[in-house]
């Protein structure tokens, strides 16, 4: 059996591509690859989380090192204690889907995602253990004990995040997603003086992402409107990322959150080298922003583990992905959507501004459509086999636009994505190459 990391972790429907099997497997494997006497491991509020979490953690007792359940936490809270305790992290989630589906993300020791050689390492090891016939272990086998002060380490880091301002007079509306931050997430903005209205934050094992947080902003928006709300967020199941919403009632993106943030550390003398590391999926809109302000765009691959490669690699101490995941360099090692939303709040405050005023400002958003065509067979080289369809849409396009075809890491999808100065061009665009990619796999 063959089991692959996709661009965050392992994912498939629980109990079915996502075996308890493959979880025995996948904790032995991170044992064996990163050598450690204790690993870490945390979930979100799927009904399968307790099963993954505890196969986990027996193929991590099985290679004679310790598993510590952290019980439900956001995979922030995971990642930061991977790295105080400097031991191999995994986190139990599928983040955005559907609750049928469940995930296994790992962090190496120091809370970092991993790099594609020990991705490889790991997959070897699986594949190798999942193979027919014993795999027997070390004599000695770990023990298994639940740890809840990792969450509470976390909450103060996030609280400290402020360096000592406070979020008194700020009215917020927050949905939880039914997920990982249902109490973490209002618990922590409550502390710094919010006024917060909670959305989504009764999780049943089955609700998590159902019609409610970052990718079913509706709600949230409504109840802006509806309760006076200076702003909202809007949290995933797993929480490393969020959307926010203006007192208007208007989705403000990851792309507009960065360039934000990226403005407001450069204006205080924080933003590293003035660079700010985003994705090819970033919005034309915020890099011409940023190159406006004479701030760098350093681009990477999809996926927040290729951003925090290159803040890494760099010094750099902002990035992020127009989804929401946006990683400070300087305060965390993943995305994180409760120390995203503290640092929103409090570049709100500090500006004495209206968010739907700050992000008009900070960049203009070209029209950008995106469309999944769903393939029978992977497409790794989808761009190469139609670059001529690209460049001569590129062309046309000009400095006013682009376009992006990617193979998902997910899904037996390709994603097409057109920016253009208008709605139309871009909605007409993405279904040319749309139509090319369709007739390619029908070929």
């Amino acid at each position: 059996m063959s089991v692959r990391f996709g661009t965050d972790g392992v994912r498939g429907p629980a109990n079915e591509a996502l075996t308890a099997e493959v979880a025995v497997a996948i904790g032995r494997a991170t044992v064996r690859v990163f050598p450690a006497q204790q690993v870490v491991i945390g979930r979100d509020t799927r009904e399968s989380g307790q099963m993954l979490a505890a196969a986990t953690a027996a193929g991590v007792t099985a290679e004679g090192a310790e598993a510590v359940l952290l019980e439900v936490v956001p995979t922030p809270a995971v990642a930061a204690a991977s790295s105080a305790r400097g031991v191999p992290g995994v986190m139990i989630s599928a983040s955005h889907n559907p609750f049928a589906d469940n995930g296994i993300k790992l962090f190496g020791p120091g809370g970092r995602k991993l790099s594609d050689a020990e991705q490889s390492a790991v997959e070897a090891q699986i594949e190798e253990l999942l193979s027919p016939g014993l795999h027997p272990g070390p004599s000695s086998v770990g023990g298994v004990h639940a740890d809840h002060t990792a969450l509470d380490e976390y909450a103060a880091h996030v609280v400290a995040s402020t360096e000592g301002r406070r979020l008194e007079g700020l009215k917020m509306v927050v949905d939880c997603a039914n997920g990982s931050n249902s109490v973490v997430g209002p618990e922590v903005l409550r502390a710094l003086g919010a006024e917060v209205t909670v959305l989504s934050d009764h999780p049943d094992g089955r609700n998590i992402n159902e019609g409610c947080g970052s990718t079913h902003p509706e709600p949230l928006a409504a109840a802006v409107v509806a309760h006076g709300a200076d702003l909202g967020i809007a949290f995933d199941g797993d929480a490393d990322r969020l959307v926010a919403v203006d007192h208007t009632g208007t989705v403000v993106d990851g792309d507009q959150i960065i360039a934000l943030c990226a403005l407001d550390l450069r204006s205080r003398g924080r933003l590293a080298h003035d660079t700010v590391v985003v994705t090819v999926m970033t919005n034309l809109g915020f890099r011409q922003a940023m190159a406006a302000e004479g701030i760098t765009v350093v681009d990477t691959a999809v996926g927040d583990r290729y951003v925090l490669e290159a803040i890494t690699a760099g010094g750099f101490s902002l990035g992020g992905e127009q989804s929401g995941h946006i990683i400070f360099g300087d305060l965390a090692t993943t995305g994180d959507g409760l120390l995203s939303a503290v640092v929103l709040s409090d570049l709100l405050l500090r500006s004495g501004r209206p968010l739907a005023e700050l992000a008009a400002g900070a960049m203009t958003r070209l029209p950008q459509v995106l469309v999944n065509v769903r393939v029978g067979t992977p497409m790794p080289d989808v761009a190469e086999r139609l670059a001529a369809e690209i460049a001569a849409v590129s062309a046309e396009l000009g400095d006013s636009g682009r376009v992006l075809l990617r193979p998902s890491g997910t899904e037996p999808v390709v994603r097409v994505m057109a920016e253009a100065a208008t709605d139309d061009q871009a909605a007409q665009v993405a279904e040319r190459l749309a139509a090319a990619v369709e007739a390619l796999a029908a070929s």
